[in-house]
């Protein structure tokens, strides 16, 4: 283990020590009984990873539905948070502290001096194991605190509660019925990327520069970091017999920014940096596969079905959903279990780029 990620090791162990006890979410006096009463909201989440802050996108979609006139400011970490939730209409200021926190330790610590300085309705910490997201709640201005988290009666209540988008949905709703405010009972949303027409116009067309001419196309991404990341020969056999089992379809791959394939670049290939270009033209696909990771979040969040492949991760906590998509674990060489899924999407699914109902 290197020294960084030894140091990483003990920040984290000491941050998780030092915020045990953190987490109680207030409920003071102050009810909640109409929309109108919370009109800014601040949402902590500050990790810099795609998959984590995507994420996020059920929760702002819910607070805006509950709260339509409120102002949603983010508490994040990196420098994905103004292309990710760019288009999301109630988001306001976005305050992201650096990736390399000791690299850039001004801009670290004016982040945290941006985040005392504004006052809000609602503070909510997405993650109930996150200590910067519990310090970032405690330290906000706000008149209500939600820690996240949920009761073993909660997570009762909640059949799907253990999946990471949706808990802080329902831990949100849960705090704010306890303070008297009429929860509209929609299903969780979905993640959401919110492209605009001129986007997937965009994707549609890289799409056709890539594999010109009609057809359902099946997008692959075959990478995966550590542990999540499936061999060479994994992808190479299911490779051959997607070809062999759907003649008719296109295959794509799209490449992470190590600029790696599996499959050793038999497929087309697409690269790119912009994340928004990206979830364009995988949009424009039919399905999805690939194993847990950013990528496959940024799938669902264009609303396509997605088949997660699943190996050391939780699928129930971090598996895709909605839009007919399946997440498979994969515990030896489950191919078959890869390929019937796939079978059961194209049957249903329709024309490419469709963006059906979850």
């Amino acid at each position: 283990m290197s020294v960084r990620k030894r140091i990483n090791v003990i920040r984290r162990t000491l941050m998780h020590r030092l915020t045990r006890s953190m987490g109680q979410s207030s409920l003071p006096e102050h009810r909640v009984e109409r929309a109108e009463t919370i009109r800014s909201v601040l949402v902590c989440r500050p990790n810099h990873r795609l998959g984590n802050q995507l994420l996020t996108t059920p929760l702002i979609q819910d607070l805006a539905v509950q709260f339509p006139a409120c102002r949603i400011d983010l508490f994040v970490k990196g420098g994905l948070g103004p292309v990710l939730f760019s288009h999301h209409k109630n988001v306001g200021s976005i305050i992201a502290l650096p990736k390399k926190t000791f690299r850039h330790l001004i801009r670290y610590l004016g982040g945290w001096i941006r985040l005392r300085r504004k006052h809000y309705d609602l503070a909510i910490n997405v993650i109930e194991y996150s200590s910067s997201g519990k310090i970032a709640t405690r330290m906000a201005q706000a008149r209500h605190k939600c820690f996240g988290g949920l009761t073993d009666a909660q997570r009762q209540k909640h059949a799907d509660a253990n999946h990471v988008a949706k808990q802080p949905v329902y831990a949100v709703r849960d705090y704010l019925s306890a303070l008297g405010f009429p929860i509209t009972p929609l299903p969780v949303p979905p993640l959401s990327l919110e492209l605009t027409s001129q986007e997937l116009d965009t994707g549609k067309a890289l799409l056709q520069e890539l594999v010109p001419g009609e057809g359902k196309t099946i997008c692959l991404f075959t990478y995966a970091t550590g542990e999540k990341c499936f061999p060479g020969s994994w992808w190479h056999g299911l490779y051959r017999e997607l070809q062999e089992k759907f003649p008719g379809y296109r295959i794509i791959e799209v490449l992470p920014k190590e600029n790696i394939s599996m499959i050793d670049f038999q497929a087309p290939t697409f690269y790119s940096q912009d994340i928004r270009q990206i979830g364009a033209l995988i949009a424009q696909t039919a399905v999805f596969i690939g194993a847990d990771s950013g990528m496959m979040h940024l799938a669902s969040a264009v609303h396509l079905p997605v088949i997660g492949l699943f190996s050391v991760t939780n699928p129930e906590a971090y598996g895709p959903y909605g839009f007919g998509s399946i997440a498979i674990t994969i515990e030896e060489d489950r191919t078959t279990a890869v390929l019937n899924a796939l079978t059961s999407i194209l049957e249903m699914s329709g024309s490419p780029g469709s963006h059906k109902q979850p």
